[in-house]
């Protein structure tokens, strides 16, 4: 296909009818949408799970560990196995072992019951979240259609933890907190219908590529490794045996994973994937943004409940504005400012808004008002997410050859989850540190130094976040490549989306 093949003629090859594709945009989103919240709406149950079950405090990060244990380190994998056995049959395996490992941590009787239900559900999430992301790649090719879809599937990645923060408060405070997990069960049954009915099965046209099982291993491992050495950090500290033992096992399984792919006949992430300037700036991108927004929710909420006294129910509803700016900021994003500015100015505008918003956080004290001190930050940074994320995603996957859609989106997914392990582990530990150096110096330990020990642990946490953001800004603007006024995709990236290599 030449470059100047007109844009009727890429409509024309696209595999499902212009009539379906924004159903088939709403059942991606809505699966997106399960397991994005998954990440947070079990974090407001805990509480009310542990009283129930009966666990200790030591034993309730694994709740949420099992999860992103699982998650992370099976992601590659599930988005190869998308690429060689069809998406729309592995979408619907996704959504329906999503639905059962919830069905069954919301019937736990144990605590090791629900940690493993958790571990499932983080398999499954593991091969629905990136078949989700590539049938939307390989669905829209029209490069207007395309920024509008990517546009509403950034805005649900990135606002699907505060939803989930909202979900779960409501569910935990009205109803019961095994609903935190049952609720996946309605969301997936109306998921496999929508599938079923609306995601065409393409077939396959050329010869069915082979799983390359020693990259799955060492790449699986090293996720495993990574994911578990920064968790074991907020438990047990960086000077841990296992937490750097586990950091250094990941990195040489890392390095020994490069070298594989390097010669393997059918690699599981060919390094051009990667290698790729503008992919690679979008992967870093999702990576140090996800960071810092584990930054904003998980101190965030710490701050409005345990400063402010907000319930959980208001703590959900607290983060609304900033979902509603998140969304705004999407579509401007994709269907207006990307197309003429590319990535490279779009990134890092939003990568500065995030900076100056985690800024804004560090004024926060004991006296400060939600409507004055809190608010105003939340929307910025939800306008920064709001331009970061689409503008990345839509990057990350654009002229990625059919047959590797699935693992180039799981690339997505995982530098999001890794973002978050990092963020989440690092934050922790300087908040901690910054909490127990205030008390020191503060003598005697009183409540009121306690509470203005955690409100400056809080800042500590904030000003991290914003250098997260900063570094994030100068790595986009360096790296990204400069894109032509008025449009966003070349017609020569779209021939290639629109040869039917693979099963979808």
């Amino acid at each position: 296909m030449s470059e100047t093949m007109p844009a009727s003629s890429v409509a024309t090859s696209t595999p499902v009818p212009h009539s379906r594709r924004w159903w088939t945009l709403s059942v991606v989103a809505l699966a997106q949408l399960m397991v994005v919240l998954d990440s947070t709406v079990v974090n407001i149950a805990l509480p009310s799970a542990q009283a129930d079950l009966g666990f200790s405090n030591g034993d309730r990060q694994w709740i949420v560990t099992a999860y992103s244990l699982a998650f992370a380190s099976l992601l590659l994998l599930g988005g190869r196995l998308s690429d060689l056995i069809g998406r729309k049959r592995t979408f619907i395996i996704g959504l329906i072992g999503f639905a059962i490992a919830s069905a069954l941590g919301g019937a736990a009787g144990t605590f090791g019951w629900l940690v493993a239900a958790r571990a499932l559900q983080g398999a499954f999430g593991a091969l629905l979240a990136p078949t989700a992301l590539a049938v939307l790649t390989t669905t829209f090719t029209i490069p207007k259609e395309r920024a509008r879809a990517f546009g509403v599937f950034g805005a649900i990645a990135g606002a699907g933890g505060a939803v989930g923060l909202l979900l779960g408060g409501f569910l935990t405070e009205y109803f019961d907190w095994r609903w935190n997990l049952y609720i996946n069960v309605v969301i997936a049954i109306v998921g496999v219908i929508g599938a079923a009915i609306f995601v065409d099965h393409l077939q396959r046209t050329g010869p069915r590529p082979k799983l390359d099982i020693p990259g799955t291993i060492l790449v699986s491992a090293a996720l495993f490794g990574l994911v578990f050495g920064f968790s074991n950090a907020e438990t047990d500290g960086w000077d841990s045996p296992l937490t750097w033992g586990m950091l250094a096992g990941a990195v040489v399984l890392l390095v020994a994973f490069v070298l594989w792919q390097r010669k393997a006949a059918h690699p599981l992430l060919p390094l051009q994937i990667v290698l790729d300037r503008n992919r690679g700036a979008a992967y870093l991108s999702v990576m140090i943004a996800g960071a810092g927004m584990f930054g904003i929710f998980l101190f965030v909420t710490y701050y409005l409940q345990t400063s402010l006294g907000f319930t959980p129910m208001q703590t959900g509803f607290s983060f609304l504005p900033m979902i509603a700016m998140l969304v705004l900021a999407a579509q401007l994003s994709t269907n207006i400012f990307v197309p003429w500015f590319g990535p490279k100015v779009m990134v890092p505008f939003g990568m500065a808004l995030g900076a100056t918003g985690m800024i804004l956080l560090t004024n926060l004290n004991l006296d400060s008002t939600y409507a004055a001190n809190v608010l105003p930050p939340l929307m910025i940074l939800g306008f920064a997410m709001g331009s970061i994320m689409p503008a990345s995603m839509q990057t990350a996957t654009l002229g990625v050859d059919r047959q590797f859609a699935g693992v180039a989106s799981a690339m997505v997914n995982t530098s999001q989850q890794v973002g978050g392990s990092i963020g989440t582990a690092l934050l922790n530990t300087l908040a901690a540190t910054a909490a127990a150096d205030y008390v020191a110096s503060h003598l005697p330990a009183t409540a009121e130094v306690a509470a203005q020990a955690a409100v400056t642990s809080y800042a500590v946490a904030y000003w991290w976040g914003a250098g997260f953001f900063a570094v994030g800004g100068i790595i986009a603007a360096l790296l990204f490549r400069r894109m032509g006024h008025g449009l966003s995709l070349s017609n020569a990236h779209l021939a290639a989306e629109t040869e039917p290599v693979v099963a979808r």
